[in-house]
């Protein structure tokens, strides 16, 4: 058989030329077309649309073995909108359906959902990474061995409720961190001094801190903070009591003995899902939270633990210190990863499975 293959590239509609059109010379996928001859060992053939008549003559042109890439399925205006007709011209050029994009799994666009209604039982099917990341997933929501522990940072309680909710249902553990850690501490009563508070969240942060004590789950916020006086690399730094940062500064990074603990609970877990960084990962003062938290995670996983990292700045903190190939699952979908944790259905994963 020959494959053609369909992506989208960025966000071309978000950043339009002057005269309101689409910048085609950024966003064409010609730009993948040498480095995928080279990874392929085979010359890929190039179509500079993505439906119509070129499309189809040189789908049907194609001999076994060759490969043709289409243009930048974001540059038709039904991709984003799921639109059928759109789906219904891609699945006229080929008799199978294999869908590889997980980190799109959770939009349902035209060449993700759509287009496999197409498609009968037999002629559709996942790519091995669409398997793989979902094989993951599931390793981490349908009977885990234990402790389980999530680990959950990042700045805002508010993008994470959903899936505090859910975890709280059933973790052995829940280690919280990043900016979020704020709203849980001053909830308590505890001075945060200038950390990031979300103050229309506290009451939420109380009730999530209940549920897990009735449901015998251990939830640790960090004991201690790594302090600053300004949000800025250069700035004064100190370690203070989360409980007790003194009004001007504010905490940036979990502490030291925040980090021994967190380390502690992660090593002795079966299996790990962590999302978010513990700290302002982007500044190397205030990144060795989220380093131990890697650390560990790699650590357990060495020994035997099944381990779940997903989401943009975790994944770039395991990656940038080389420890990818010790993590059991480094997930490609940060979006997709978070909804489907979360427990919704993604329609990229429906259009398949049913």
């Amino acid at each position: 058989g020959a494959a053609i293959l369909m992506s989208h590239l960025g966000r071309p509609t978000r950043k339009l030329l002057p005269d309101g059109s689409i910048d085609k010379e950024k966003f064409t996928l010609h730009h993948v077309v040498n480095h995928l001859s080279e990874l392929l060992s085979v010359k890929v053939k190039f179509c500079d649309e993505l439906v119509g008549d070129k499309a189809r003559k040189m789908a049907e042109e194609l001999q076994p073995g060759e490969v043709l890439v289409l243009e930048n399925t974001r540059f038709e205006p039904g991709e984003t909108k799921g639109d059928e007709t759109l789906a219904k011209q891609l699945a006229e050029l080929g008799d199978v359906y294999v869908n590889d994009a997980f980190g799109t799994a959770h939009r349902a666009h035209a060449s993700t959902t759509t287009v496999a209604q197409f498609f009968g039982k037999g002629e559709k099917e996942f790519g091995f990474l669409m398997d793989a990341e979902v094989k993951a997933a599931q390793k981490v929501l349908n009977n885990p061995q234990r402790p389980l522990t999530a680990i959950i940072g990042g700045a805002k309680v508010s993008d994470k409720i959903l899936l505090l909710e859910r975890l709280i249902d059933f973790v052995n553990n829940l280690l919280i961190g990043g900016g979020m850690a704020y709203t849980f501490l001053k909830a308590q009563g505890g001075n945060v001094g200038n950390s990031l508070v979300e103050e229309d969240k506290q009451e939420l942060a109380l009730r999530l801190l209940e549920k897990a004590k009735k449901q015998g789950v251990q939830l640790l916020l960090p004991e201690d903070s790594v302090i600053a006086d300004k949000f800025d690399n250069a700035a004064r730094k100190d370690t203070a009591n989360s409980l007790a940062i003194p009004d001007g500064w504010m905490g940036l990074d979990i502490g030291e003995k925040a980090r021994k603990a967190y380390a502690e609970v992660i090593r002795n877990s079966k299996t790990i899902l962590w999302n978010g960084p513990m700290g302002v990962f982007e500044m190397e003062n205030f990144a060795n939270g989220t380093k131990s938290v890697a650390e560990a995670v790699a650590s357990a996983t060495q020994n035997g633990a099944f381990s779940l990292v997903g989401g943009g700045d975790s994944v770039a903190a395991v990656n940038q210190m080389g420890l990818a190939d010790e993590i059991s699952h480094v997930s490609t979908g940060g979006g997709a990863m978070l909804e489907f944790l979360e427990g919704k259905e993604l329609p990229g994963i429906k259009a398949i499975k049913g």
